[in-house]
């Protein structure tokens, strides 16, 4: 978030180049200025990421109907992939439920990261969805197993970064049907992460 324009374009650019088609790249290309967030999404876009993922506009505290003329600009003028980046914590906006829904029908939106921390959300956009295509991603590591449930497809992890073989087998194992074995790593993961917060925050 304290990146430079300059300093954004050069890492996405740089791992593009670096991982050379091994693995799906996902820039993150949101802000809470619509033009700035095409700018950047149509650079990202240049240069060969897989997909975009765009945080919701921090601080304007937009309506929903700006949410979705917003999310609508970048679509209707990028051809990549893009997923929604539902964390109101961070930027004090929330992607409700029937906008998702609405822009779930957009062809270049194809899934969502739901950091809300609210199970029923994730619930009920789940049971609301028509468009088969378009797929849920947790985005709180202590809500893997629990989004898995209901029907998501994986997590875009902060703590995979530090036990990468970890979150991907809770995953694997759920999808794979061995609920028993994900629902350990998901506890595990969750003693994992509390033993950091002990040890940052004596």
């Amino acid at each position: 978030s304290t990146l430079s324009d300059e300093e954004h374009k050069s890492v996405m650019k740089y791992c593009v180049e670096r991982v050379a088609g091994r693995v799906p790249v996902i820039a993150g290309t949101g802000s809470n200025d619509t033009n700035y967030g095409l700018q950047l999404s149509q650079y990202a876009e240049k240069i060969g990421v897989d997909a975009l993922m765009l945080v919701t506009p921090y601080y304007n505290k937009t309506t929903q109907r700006g949410l979705i003329k917003h999310y609508q600009m970048i679509a209707d003028n990028v051809s990549t992939p893009m997923i929604l980046y539902n964390v109101p914590s961070r930027t004090g906006m929330k992607i409700e439920a029937d906008t998702i829904i609405e822009l779930s029908n957009h062809k270049n939106i194809v899934a969502m990261k739901d950091a809300t921390g609210d199970i029923g959300y994730a619930a009920e956009v789940l049971s609301r969805i028509t468009n088969d295509d378009f797929v849920i991603y947790s985005g709180n590591d202590d809500m893997i197993v629990p989004i898995l449930s209901l029907g998501g497809v994986g997590v875009i992890s902060v703590v995979s970064n530090v036990l990468p073989g970890q979150t991907h087998d809770l995953v694997m194992k759920y999808l794979e049907g061995d609920i028993e074995g994900s629902r350990k790593l998901q506890l595990g993961l969750l003693n994992f992460i509390q033993s950091l917060f002990i040890e940052t925050n004596p």
